[in-house]
Parts: structure tokens; sequence; C-alpha cells
């Protein structure tokens, strides 16, 4: 799916048990939690958080984020 984050929203920390999750950063910069660390990434930055990791965006950094998610269906 296509996803657009304003500077300062976030997405609740959440798992999938049994799938992987991948984001695609298309604009913008944002902080993933992925477990218990903080990623920054960018235009081209792949983010993928295994299969029962905890993981979520904490914030979009700057103007607004897209990004391309492949998830499963809830």
């Amino acid at each position: 799916g296509l996803n657009c984050f304003e500077p300062g929203q976030a997405q609740e920390v959440h798992a999938h048990a049994a799938a992987d999750k991948f984001y695609l950063v298309v604009t913008g910069k944002a902080r993933f939690i992925l477990a218990e660390s903080v990623r920054e990434a960018g235009p081209g930055d792949l983010i993928v958080a295994p299969a029962g990791v905890p993981h979520g965006v904490e914030r979009a950094l700057e103007r607004t984020v897209v990004l391309v998610t492949i998830a499963p269906a809830p």
C-alpha cells in the first residue's frame, strides 16, 4: 500500500506474527522503530521488519513522507 505521513505523525508499534513487513521510502525522511532500535531512513531506503519483530514509524522528520508498504492482510 501507499502511506503518507505529515511531520510529527507516527504509526503505533505493532508486529505481524507470521510475515515480514517492508517499508520503501519514496520521499521525505522518517524514524522507524525495529524492536529496541530506532533507524532513520530517506528516499530509496528499504526497512525490513522480520516476522514477530515489533515495528512502527516513530515520526516523519520533514515534509510529507511517502512510503510503499508491503505487509500481510490484517
